[in-house]
């Protein structure tokens, strides 16, 4: 997303992570302050829970999720050395990822183990980053390459059915796994949601009648609440369903059920959306730099 936005363009970094604050902060601070009272009101320390929340400047440990806020942080602070290597050359952005997985391959080796660190931090997720700006650079090879997009897709879901019946997250041998496949996990995954997301950018157009397509647009723009707020109710949802309205033992019906849910809480997310983060983002600023000040020497 940032590739296509700022392709060709500086940003006036300040401004950028300003903006970034008021994206992400509010909501995320009002699902810490729930979360808190709930661990307040069944007697849990209220000190510690903040040293806890704190920690989430550098650990994965905020609650609902949090800890994909704590990398995509991690993300922002690199982000303007992403963006000058990619404006000089996009191999260098290959050249980055090169060095990311031979570090993982240093930390399995050292440790024996090294799926903690590329599932839950930026030590592995910074591969999906990179890809993603690398796929936007080369995206013109996946327009209307309908063929090329549908294997991938179908490699993709064959590699994870494959990936689970091998024991999946938890059960790969022993959590945190010793398999050296989370070396290539978080490179695997950045590749095909990069060259899916190249696909469909550069063949699908939607005018802006479209009704189907602004259905959509509409529930991406509560997204991050639906992420967020969904640790609320989806454990008691699924035991719910499971219980009283009929066993969830196939993955198939959890799968319909599961989209059934997700329609039942957009609503919810879309006043969250509405009345916690809108009021916010009225707030941004611009934080891309003008003709004029690109020109500028220095």
């Amino acid at each position: 997303m940032f590739a296509k936005i700022l392709d060709g363009r500086q940003i006036k970094y300040g401004p950028f992570l300003y903006n970034r604050v008021l994206r992400l902060l509010p909501l995320l601070l009002l699902v810490v302050a729930v979360v808190g009272i709930r661990h307040w009101s069944h007697g849990g320390s209220v000190l510690g829970y903040l040293e806890h929340v704190a920690a989430g400047l550098y650990a994965p440990v905020l609650p609902n999720g949090g800890w994909s806020i704590t990398v995509e942080f991690h993300f922002y602070l690199v982000l303007p050395l992403l963006l000058f290597a990619c404006r000089r050359t996009p191999w260098w952005l290959v050249a980055i990822l090169i060095p990311s997985m031979t570090f993982r391959t240093w930390l399995f080796f050292s440790d024996g183990t090294v799926q903690w660190l590329a599932y839950w931090t930026i030590v592995g997720r910074i591969d999906q980053f990179l890809l993603g700006m690398i796929f936007f650079q080369i995206s013109g090879i996946m327009r209307g390459r309908h063929v090329l997009a549908v294997l991938t897709a179908v490699a993709f879901a064959a590699f994870y059915w494959w990936f689970d019946s091998l024991g999946g997250f938890f059960q790969l041998g022993a959590y945190p796994s010793s398999s050296p496949l989370w070396i290539i996990m978080p490179t695997i995954e950045g590749a095909a949601y990069g060259a899916l997301i190249a696909y469909y950018d550069r063949t699908f157009e939607f005018a802006n009648d479209n009704v189907w397509a602004n259905i959509v647009a509409k529930v991406g723009e509560c997204s991050y609440s639906l992420y967020l707020l969904h640790f609320f109710f989806v454990f008691w949802m699924a035991e719910f369903i499971h219980t009283h309205v009929m066993a969830m033992h196939s993955f198939y019906v959890a799968v319909a059920w599961s989209i059934v849910c997700f329609l039942a809480l957009v609503p919810l997310a879309w006043l969250s959306y509405r009345f916690v983060e809108l009021p916010f983002l009225k707030l941004r600023v611009n934080y891309l730099r003008s003709s004029r000040e690109q020109a500028l020497p220095g």
